[in-house]
């Protein structure tokens, strides 16, 4: 079997299955001088050499020439070795043919087993490779089965199955075996007893990469995200900004007629957007992240990094939202904390400061927010 059509077929593998053909042959060589000297009880000087060239398999001894032998397997005498040639001197290695007649067969049993189980190994290994080009982007996967509330998914050009466990897929989505869907490759596991991808709709991730698809002016840097704030299944807040004063940034994102928007709200399941603009200025960034409550002012409370937002006593509950869900993902979105209030509370709490913010976004603006709150911020 180790012959001149042995050596074509590696030369195939490397073709057909791109894996480099010295990755074989060196397992070959690592596995079959194991096997010889587990067979033939040689010393461990004793190695085995494939050559491609010549479609030869050899075995050799290596033995270092000495003034005095202690280990015969591993030295020889410099005058036995001067007896096969006598230009040896101490130091030189001796490499001779050992080859047993008996070694073909054995040696095309081990082939066989190694090939197939290093085939195995390679072809996972160009798999991940493969795969790792497609990490932190969106893919179409196919279910393929769905267990324990665990969907598992067909990731397209791999032979490795994706995972999506409960925590990263839509709460209340339904998913069938057979449906195709969209997914944002989170990480990819290898370790010597598994391996697996795992996927996920519920990443800040998904929702950046749906913007990027179907807004082109995110693709091509021309608006940036600058952050992303995200309860899946129910609201995600997205900020975002041009360097570009000729660009409307949420008009681009809404999309005419508001196809880009609702594409994207369509593939998370009607959950809802809002598109915030950026701004450096952290007070108004606040009052535009509470969308889509009116604001009627935002100002420092208790040092850096913490404010209070003032919202019409009617908009109170919507500032907040379900459960404190509109202030939270503000706070994410933000990284400020925030203290909302109603106008007639926060009038009780601080009186004066109060009083000379109205109208006000922040103090070291006097431009009023509009009558609709938050200009730049959409709700699909």
């Amino acid at each position: 079997m180790i012959n001149k059509d042995f050596f074509v077929a590696l030369d195939d593998l490397e073709k057909e299955k791109r894996i480099n053909k010295e990755f074989f042959i060196s397992s070959l060589e690592t596995a079959l001088t194991s096997a010889y000297k587990k067979n033939f009880g040689v010393a461990s000087s004793a190695m085995v050499k494939l050559n491609p060239e010549k479609n030869t398999i050899k075995v050799y001894s290596y033995r270092t020439v000495v003034d005095e032998v202690v280990d015969p397997d591993k030295e020889v005498s410099l005058e036995e070795a001067r007896k096969i040639k006598k230009s040896y001197k101490v130091g030189d290695v001796i490499s001779e043919e050992v080859t047993p007649k008996s070694f073909g067969r054995i040696a095309a049993q081990i082939a066989k087993q190694v090939v197939l189980q290093k085939l195995r190994e390679a072809e996972h290994q160009v798999a991940l490779d493969e795969l790792s080009e497609k990490q932190n982007e969106l893919v179409t996967a196919l279910i393929r089965r769905i267990d324990n509330d665990i969907v598992y998914v067909d990731i397209p050009s791999s032979s490795l199955e994706g995972m999506m466990q409960a925590s990263d897929q839509i709460p209340n989505e339904n998913y069938a075996v057979g449906d195709r869907i969209k997914v944002y490759v989170k990480n990819i596991r290898d370790s010597v007893t598994s391996s697996f991808i795992q996927v996920s709709r519920s990443n800040i991730g998904f929702v950046k990469k749906l913007f990027e698809l179907e807004v082109p002016e995110i693709k091509n840097g021309d608006i940036v995200i600058k952050n992303i704030a995200r309860e899946a299944g129910f609201r995600t807040k997205i900020s975002v900004y041009s360097t570009n004063p000729n660009i409307d940034i949420v008009g681009a994102c809404v999309g005419n007629k508001g196809m880009r928007i609702n594409a994207i709200v369509e593939e998370l399941n009607g959950e809802k957007i809002d598109i915030i603009e950026y701004s450096d200025n952290p007070l108004e960034y606040i009052a535009r992240a509470l969308s889509p409550a009116s604001v009627i002012t935002v100002y420092n409370i208790n040092g850096q990094n913490s404010a209070r937002a003032v919202v019409p006593d009617n908009k109170l509950s919507l500032a907040i939202g379900k459960a404190g869900q509109n202030v939270r993902l503000a706070v994410k979105l933000t990284g400020w904390k925030i203290d909302v209030r109603g106008e007639t509370d926060a009038r009780q709490l601080d009186g004066d400061l109060l009083f000379n913010q109205l109208g006000k976004t922040s103090p070291e603006s006097s431009e009023p927010l509009d009558d609709d709150g938050l200009l730049d911020s959409v709700e699909e």
